[in-house]
């Protein structure tokens, strides 16, 4: 039987999970790019990626939270490398001629993508530092359990809405012509590049604090 405080971080987990899979980013952007160009499991394979970098981004947040005290430096050139590779990503984005459905010839870097993206994406480590390690800390103080439970229902959120994405857009992929699709990537394109100049700002913002 669940205790009421085990199932508090149960619920917390989860909505945390869900709110940042289905929130505006640029993991997302990225999963909508690969589903609509190289199908399905590329999609799929950028969803998965947070389970890759996730852990030692949990597991440094939690060593940043207990002892490091130049937190904002590691921040801020995490986030100028995550602008970078994030208006790179843009980039590819803008200069798409076609529509590419051939899966074997690229989908194989989808995964990379995701990895190098998230892993230099500053949120995850904010999200973290500041909300995910203190309450990971009080979810253990309650029960080993509790802790177990709180990862894996935001998990299973995290990673589950977004594949319920794929599976939605792959399913409506036929009905994207190839004007639609070149105008689509390039709107993603530009959001990349948005999100690559608040990276920007963001670190540098860490940088002169």
């Amino acid at each position: 039987m669940l205790n009421l405080e085990t199932l508090k971080y149960i619920i917390i987990g989860a909505s945390l999970g869900l709110s940042s899979g289905i929130s505006p980013g640029p993991l997302l952007t990225l999963v909508l790019s690969e589903t609509i160009t190289h199908g399905r499991k590329g999609g799929i394979r950028i969803a998965i990626s947070p389970l890759i970098t996730d852990l030692p981004i949990v597991l440094g947040s939690l060593f940043l939270f207990s002892r490091l005290s130049d937190f904002r430096i590691i921040v801020s050139l995490i986030s100028i490398a995550g602008a970078v590779f994030v208006g790179y990503l843009g980039y590819q984005s803008l200069i798409t001629k076609s529509l590419n459905t051939r899966i074997k010839a690229t989908s194989g870097a989808s995964l990379k993508k995701g990895v190098i993206t998230n892993f230099l994406n500053p949120h995850p480590y904010l999200f973290w530092v500041i909300i995910g390690a203190p309450l990971a800390v009080k979810a253990l103080s309650v029960s080993s359990a509790a802790l177990i439970l709180f990862f894996l229902s935001l998990y299973v959120c995290l990673v589950g809405s977004k594949i319920v994405i794929v599976f939605l857009v792959a399913g409506s992929k036929r009905f994207i012509g190839e004007g639609s699709y070149i105008w689509l990537m390039r709107v993603l394109g530009v959001i990349l590049f948005v999100f690559s100049f608040f990276f920007l700002m963001e670190g540098l913002k860490y940088f002169f604090r």
